[in-house]
């Protein structure tokens, strides 16, 4: 195996290593130049327990992020933050954790796929999400990532067909990202009584993790999602807090609150029971 395809599987590394140890996976996210110490966010959750952390690159025009992670991007983007900028204070930060990209097509457009992935390979980027790339359409951006040594995470929804899932699960890398609802992310009061069905179909398909985002809000919602998944992605209900006026130390804290309710779950190691476990 290359050097390359060592770094590629950093992220599903980590996942499957929680895994198999029993334990469920927290991926926090952070966006990125939302404030000027914004890095200290991200050494925030690296240091309380993340197994992988998502940056957001700032976008304009998010049309998949709700109002918290719209207003995150806003008041990066009011600072005057540039994506290449961004990426230098990723790579200073020498980050042990995977840290895994998320963006829109429309950045990665005006890079290129080729040389997105490259700046996002010489950062130490692990991973990367363009959600509004569809699965038709990603082998492209999928092809520039693997020659970089990225991997490319895709998303399952509620409403994605079973063909679909299917075909997603396939090409994914990492893991696979299992949308908890048919909105916009945001913080929710409950979680929604279709992802035990989206996180099964998923499991039909594939060993990788399957981690659920879109609406974790809280530990305990945490804990209810991953009697099934593999772990949550965590976003608007720490961006909401930042926004506020949270310091890294407060973050810090909600983070380890996640961790130590994750570190409750008891789920016995999946690795031999799920399809494709011998890869």
């Amino acid at each position: 195996m290359s050097a390359s395809d060592h770094r590629a599987a950093a992220v599903e590394q980590a996942l499957r290593r929680r895994r198999a140890a029993g334990g469920k996976s927290l991926a926090p996210f952070v966006t990125a130049g939302i404030t000027a110490n914004w890095t200290d966010y991200v050494r925030a959750c690296a240091d309380n327990g993340a197994d992988a952390i998502e940056i957001g690159l700032p976008f304009s025009d998010p049309m998949l992020d709700g109002p918290v992670i719209q207003a995150a991007s806003k008041q990066a983007l009011d600072r005057g933050v540039r994506t290449t900028d961004l990426l230098g204070e990723v790579a200073a930060l020498g980050c042990p954790t995977p840290l895994i990209v998320m963006t829109y097509s429309n950045i990665v457009g005006r890079h290129g796929n080729e040389a997105f992935c490259r700046k996002l390979s010489d950062a130490g980027i692990s991973g990367l999400i363009v959600p509004d790339t569809p699965v038709d359409e990603v082998e492209p951006l999928l092809s520039a990532a693997q020659a970089s040594g990225i991997e490319l995470i895709l998303l399952v929804a509620p409403s994605t067909r079973a063909h679909r899932v299917s075909r997603i699960a396939e090409l994914s890398r990492g893991f696979v990202y299992a949308v908890s609802n048919m909105g916009v992310t945001g913080v929710r009061d409950s979680v929604s009584d279709t992802v035990q069905r989206t996180v099964d179909a998923i499991r039909g398909h594939t060993s990788l993790p399957v981690l659920v985002g879109f609406g974790i809000s809280s530990p305990a919602q945490a804990v209810e999602v991953s009697h099934r998944a593999d772990g949550v992605v965590v976003a608007s209900t720490l961006m909401r807090d930042v926004l506020a006026g949270a310091s890294a130390l407060d973050l810090a804290a909600t983070v380890a609150s996640f961790r130590s309710a994750l570190d409750e779950v008891s789920w016995p190691p999946l690795a031999q029971a799920l399809p494709g476990s011998g890869q």
